[in-house]
């Protein structure tokens, strides 16, 4: 059809035209980073200087809402209180006071693991826009040296910043205003460091010489990942399912689409709608949590706040987005009423964090140990021929859920006798080759390939052939 391949190729054209664009005008803003929030752009003020004041004023206390946002992430434990640092906050002598974001980007608080600024942007390439939202847009670039990582930046077109531009008539505050998303989301990463938690590697808050002020644009600098297919999950082997992306800081966008995999690695990426405090309350029910079948209410303490909230509301989410769907789908049988003990617990919000985290990693040591294993009869392994030192050729391959291998049936084993376990589960199964391969060089299982028939063995110092003795076919040694 070739009124559709035009179609296409006209829209990749499009496509890249408008990354381009969008990394131009990226590069450009890093450049500009102005002198505060306090100064408006005299081309967006028009009009009755009264209306002008009103609206100002306005903005200055939705940005100073956005400050007071901020500033509890900023202080360490046993440092100064909130209070005390507002205050002093606003005696300085500057237009932004004690300079919030110079205290991000320069100051004491500035991440160690911040590897990158603006200099490392120079001579970057594009590669596609990963993502846009109503706040931020998402591009994966090559920067000089060939290193992938993924870029957020203020989405000017967007309808958060299309909002404000509508409501106070200041594009230059608004930009400021809009940023304060990211600059949280920097604060988070630094502060939140966790294998579950997307890396910060960076963050432009100026030209590439570092200077800028409060009004320029931000720009955060993390590792490149893929976006989460919860499909692809759901086909990958159940060990590479057994993973829990949980924390005490309260998600309130919890959505698969705020993860990405990295190297197979499933990790929180969006962080700007996170919260570090606990909600107040006068009574137990300020403390409901919503969800779409079920609340919950939990009790108002007498600080008067709902301690434990954020735990309770992850946890739950996590329940209905993921372990729902990944943890007792092909869980090994020796596990399933462990499995069932946690999707009970944690979709009744019966258990903390700590008490879920304990159920997995005892799941996980009885996996790694093999002690899951114990109840299957010796004889299991009797029924067939081994072959040491043997590989095969001449294979006739089957496929299996999940597999390693598109290709054929490759999965983990925690021994020949699991491996001898899952053959006989499978009706295609007639022998299988432990190949002395292990997943990665952290685990202790081994990967087994499993197969219908095969023709040839060849000598292969490192794999064993069994062969169900039953059903063993004729074969060759070469």
């Amino acid at each position: 059809m070739p009124g559709m391949g035009h179609s296409l190729r006209a829209a990749a054209l499009l496509a890249f035209v408008v990354l381009s664009i969008l990394v131009s005008l990226l590069i450009s803003s890093v450049q500009q980073f102005g002198a505060g929030i306090y100064h408006f752009s005299n081309a967006t003020v028009a009009g009755d200087e009264e209306e002008f004041a009103s609206l100002r004023g306005a903005l200055i206390y939705q940005l100073n809402q956005r400050r007071k946002e901020i500033i509890p992430l900023l202080l360490l434990d046993g440092e100064e209180t909130w209070e005390r640092f507002y205050q002093r906050d606003q005696t300085q002598d500057s237009p932004m006071g004690y300079s919030l974001w110079n205290e991000i980007t320069h100051g004491s608080r500035k991440a160690h693991m911040d590897e990158m600024d603006c200099q490392s942007l120079v001579d970057m390439q594009a590669v596609e826009v990963l993502g846009s939202g109503y706040t931020k847009l998402v591009v994966k670039v090559n920067l000089a040296g060939g290193q992938p990582v993924a870029l957020k930046l203020v989405n000017e077109q967007g309808i958060d910043m299309g909002k404000c531009v509508e409501d106070f008539k200041d594009p230059r505050g608004c930009r400021e205003l809009v940023s304060y998303k990211l600059k949280k989301e920097i604060v988070l990463l630094q502060r939140l460091q966790h294998p579950n938690v997307i890396k910060l590697k960076g963050h432009c808050a100026g030209d590439a010489g570092g200077r800028g002020g409060e009004g320029g644009k931000v720009t955060v600098i993390l590792e490149q990942g893929n976006p989460l297919q919860m499909i692809q999950l759901l086909q990958s082997p159940w060990e590479d399912r057994f993973r829990s992306p949980l924390g005490s800081v309260a998600l309130l966008d919890f959505q698969p689409r705020q993860f990405v995999t990295v190297s197979g690695e499933l990790k929180l990426t969006d962080l700007d709608d996170a919260s570090a405090e606990e909600t107040s309350c006068q009574t137990h029910a300020d403390c409901t949590l919503q969800f779409p079948h079920r609340n919950f209410t939990l009790p108002c303490s007498a600080k008067g706040v709902c301690e434990g909230l954020n735990e309770k509301r992850n946890i739950y989410n996590a329940y209905r987005y993921f372990f729902t769907y990944l943890l007792p789908h092909q869980a090994p049988p020796g596990f399933t009423h462990l499995v069932d003990h946690i999707m009970n617990s944690t979709g009744e919000l019966k258990a903390d964090i700590n008490h879920t985290l304990e159920a997995f990693e005892h799941i996980l040591l009885l996996y790694k140990s093999g002690l899951h294993l114990d109840n299957l009869p010796p004889s299991i392994i009797r029924d067939y021929t081994v072959m040491r030192g043997m590989g095969t050729s001449g294979d006739t391959e089957y496929r299996c859920w999940p597999s390693y291998s598109q290709q054929g049936c490759l999965l983990s084993v925690h021994s020949a006798r699991e491996a001898a376990f899952i053959c006989n589960s499978h009706s295609h199964c007639n022998s299988f080759t432990l190949t002395g391969q292990r997943m990665d060089r952290n685990s202790s299982r081994l990967l087994a390939s499993f197969r219908s028939s095969f023709s040839h063995l060849v000598p292969d110092g490192t794999s064993e052939v069994y062969v169900k003795k039953t059903k063993a076919p004729e074969t060759s040694i070469v």
